[in-house]
């Protein structure tokens, strides 16, 4: 995908949906038509109008996106109510994932923006159907990935395995962001020291390190989350006109 970011994590709840909700948001105050999806989304809150994927929403929510029930469609089109894998997910409603379904989706709604930024679910070895994983999905898209990772104890070792997935994959790595998904993680010389060590062993460029925001409903979030990602410039750069 030519107008495409595609936002990893090392696992599952390191924070892709807050970090995909502050560039967002960041994007569409800096003018540029930026849209996101999630391909597949598991934890599904069932509505009037079905099954909604929690994740979008909070990224509408944080950037103020009003879209159509149409491009809601595209931007979610596997959205499962059990919260599991995705390949469970499928196995339990009878519908798993399709890979050719997804990209479409962000074709289309790639031709109708200035650029998508594609939350994927979990880490990339996730199975998304019986046979296919997470990283056959951003295979598909072709768009670069940004990584997003927990802070704390561990990280380097998820960080690193994970970029060398992606490199023997032929993946281009835009950078990587560090979340901390708790108070007071990655405070300590542990914390400090882990982006530093990804950067030298994984040799990518760390793009920020998002502190513990707490309730991203209060004042001066989102700005600490800017503060907090230098680079910000650098991802519009993906889809500022030429």
């Amino acid at each position: 995908m030519r107008n495409g970011l595609f936002i990893a994590g090392t696992n599952t709840g390191v924070g892709k949906t807050v970090v995909t909700a502050g560039i967002l948001r960041h994007l569409r105050k800096l003018g540029l038509d930026v849209v996101s999806m999630k391909p597949v989304q598991t934890g599904g809150v069932p509505g009037a109008n079905g099954l909604t994927a929690p994740d979008l929403e909070f990224h509408l929510a944080a950037s103020g996106l009003s879209i159509t029930p149409e491009e809601r469609a595209l931007m979610s089109p596997y959205v499962y109510e059990p919260a599991c894998s995705p390949h469970l997910a499928g196995r339990m409603v009878g519908r798993y994932v399709n890979l050719d379904h997804c990209q479409s989706c962000g074709e289309q709604l790639a031709a109708a923006h200035q650029g998508v930024l594609i939350e994927g679910a979990g880490g990339l070895m996730t199975p998304l159907n019986e046979e296919e994983t997470q990283l056959g999905l951003v295979i598909q898209f072709g768009a670069p990935v940004l990584l997003v990772a927990h802070i704390g104890l561990g990280t380097i070792s998820h960080c690193l395995l994970t970029i060398e997935t992606l490199r023997e994959a032929e993946v281009p790595i835009a950078g990587v962001i560090f979340n901390a998904t708790a108070p007071g993680e990655g405070e300590d010389f542990i914390g400090r020291d882990n982006p530093d060590a990804v950067a030298q062993f994984g040799a990518v460029e760390v793009l920020g390190n998002v502190p513990w925001l707490g309730d991203v409903e209060g004042d001066g979030v989102w700005e600490r989350f800017d503060a907090s990602v230098p680079g910000l410039a650098k991802i519009a750069s993906y889809f500022s006109p030429e």
